[in-house]
């Protein structure tokens, strides 16, 4: 199935629209609004897990893969969404969450009891209780093994201690998990994203990191990518579209993820761009967003996956990262623009788009001053960590406000209302707030749907420009003028379909290219020399413009005002 101009729309349904007034989201809040999500001209609807479980990490806790969590409704609340979604034209991806459950599921309960068949589901190591068998980091913070008196044994957990990472060596674990996939294909399922899925092969012998947190051992391990290639070969889903989250990964690495010919995935995230403000690699320390490695990471990705015959997930926010309008834009008078300008630099690189709810709006951060108004619990154990490393609350407190992935998780704005149109109870965690700068009940779907310079009309305008334009979804990509940071700027151009490889040396100027121009600065600022003399040789017009005034481009190319983006193609050579 082709998906080079398709556009997919990410809902974290806890926060999506809740249909019961239980404060949550739900299935058939979703189900409500899918001819909202139609509207956009999406294709398939990514929906994050709402299997049964604890809730400990907000659904990536899974206690049981083929059970609905009824805090999300029913298996006929799911068939009915599917029924309803297939007669809009919508697919239906689920989020496949298989390096690890949650210790509530049943086979981490029988390998509790002492059933040694299911503590091979596991990673399970015997060992003194006082010395774990590695000095490993959790991703969310303290040791990543948990002892068991009971058994005398370790289990390695890579997240929160109540997800124990499964064993994918054991040939029943990988059965199992290929009948869960079988399941939601026969209830009618049209993709699956998984989640940290370069994380699932661990090594032959487990060892102390003295350089790092142990992720070097186990971040894609040695039988990875035959264990990818077997599961797909097993549940037949070569045809389907398949993404799969990277976690600290390398570009040869998503190349032999994402190439057609090795039968793995459709595509990957990966999320080396969206570190560019992690103060010396470490995301709990702030620093401003280095706009010179944005460039140089997006111009590695996008010019090395096509050279390789790559396919990239395009993306800036998702459920764990915060919203991109306040961390590379503008939450104040230049909001819509720097909104627009982002969605632009984005979706119309070489790819497959996701949009993630709200981030059609210009959603913002929480803004949220309080802890007690966070719920993460990566959040909540990092402040504590914080203050551990010697910052006092107040400093704590604005690392998590600009860090937490709650940033992405307050309810979706449907309206301005007190609850913003997401429920008619009390919200599990309120929605965003307003400062300053920042008006929030400006955005909204209502204020927004018939606004044709809102930014919900942009990104709308963007989507039908990659179904229309062969140059946006098949062409090449070529980025300019490095030294002209913080302009980005890239050409699209030609037609290279998805696994063919290609020199981005050979992506050349011709009718119908497509010119993108994105200031991240907040001030004026020149383009470079390449962009001037494309603009000089050529005829262009412009297409879309984050600012409603757009100028004229011709002959010579005039200063990108603050967080400006412009879309331009090329009518003919002079």
């Amino acid at each position: 199935m082709g998906f080079d101009d398709k556009t997919v729309y990410q809902v974290y349904l806890k926060s999506f629209c809740d249909s019961n007034a239980d404060g949550r989201g739900d299935l058939r809040g979703l189900t409500s609004k899918l001819g909202y999500i139609a509207s956009l001209g999406v294709d398939y609807i990514w929906i994050t897990p709402f299997f049964v479980s604890p809730q400990n990490d907000n659904g990536y806790d899974v206690a049981d893969y083929r059970e609905i969590d009824p805090a999300f409704g029913t298996m006929a609340d799911f068939d009915e969404l599917m029924r309803e979604a297939h007669q809009k034209n919508l697919g239906i991806m689920l989020d496949m969450v298989f390096n690890h459950t949650s210790t509530s599921h049943e086979w981490f309960q029988r390998a509790l009891s002492g059933d040694k068949r299911y503590q091979d589901y596991y990673v399970f190591r015997d060992g003194d209780p006082d010395m774990a068998p590695t000095n490993w980091t959790s991703k969310f913070g303290g040791p990543a093994w948990e002892y068991v008196p009971s058994l005398g044994k370790w289990y390695l957990h890579l997240f929160d201690v109540t997800q124990a990472d499964l064993n994918w060596d054991n040939p029943e674990v990988r059965d199992a998990l290929a009948q869960v996939i079988e399941f939601w294909k026969g209830r009618g399922v049209s993709g699956f994203r998984f989640d940290v899925v370069n994380l699932i092969s661990k090594p032959a012998t487990f060892e102390d990191d003295h350089e790092g947190d142990g992720r070097r051992f186990y971040t894609d391990g040695p039988h990875v990518h035959e264990y990818l290639g077997e599961l797909v070969r097993r549940t037949g889903i070569r045809d389907y579209v398949t993404v799969g989250e990277m976690s600290s990964t390398a570009l040869d690495q998503c190349i032999g993820y994402s190439r057609p010919s090795r039968h793995e995935l459709s595509m990957t995230f990966s999320f080396h761009h969206l570190k560019i403000d992690y103060g010396n690699g470490d995301k709990w320390t702030l620093a401003r967003p280095d706009i010179v490695q944005l460039q140089h990471l997006l111009k590695t990705w996008q010019e090395g996956m096509q050279a390789g015959g790559g396919w990239n997930a395009l993306f800036w926010c998702n459920h764990d990262q915060p919203r991109v309008v306040s961390r590379l834009g503008d939450d104040g008078p230049l909001h819509r623009e720097s909104a627009k300008m982002l969605a632009a630099c984005c979706d119309l690189m070489r790819g497959t788009p996701y949009v993630y709810q709200g981030e059609e709006l210009g959603m913002t951060n929480a803004h949220f001053d309080s802890l007690d108004e966070w719920r993460d619990v990566e959040s909540l154990n990092y402040h504590h960590i914080l203050m551990r490393r010697g910052l006092s609350d107040d400093e704590a407190l604005a690392v998590i406000a600009e860090r937490s992935r709650d940033n992405g998780r307050t309810p979706m704005q449907w309206d301005a209302g007190r609850t913003v149109g997401f429920t008619t109870g009390t919200p599990w965690i309120e929605p965003s707030k307003s400062t300053s700068a920042c008006d929030e009940s400006l955005i909204n779907v209502a204020s927004e749907v018939d606004d044709p310079s809102s930014v919900l009309s942009f990104y709308k305008q963007l989507i039908v420009l990659r179904k229309s334009s062969p140059v946006i979804s098949t062409g090449g990509i070529r980025f300019l003028d490095d030294a002209s940071v913080p302009v980005i700027a890239y050409l699209r151009s030609g037609n290279l379909p998805v696994g063919v490889p290609g020199d981005a040396r050979q992506v050349m100027a011709e009718r119908d290219s497509i010119l993108v121009l994105s200031n991240f600065s907040g001030k004026e600022e020149e383009t470079g020399p390449e962009v001037a003399r494309l603009i000089a040789e050529n005829t262009w017009e412009v297409l879309l413009d984050s600012y409603d005034d757009a100028h004229a481009w011709d002959g010579t190319a005039p200063a990108l005002r603050p967080f400006e983006g412009v879309v331009l193609r090329m009518r003919m050579g002079n």
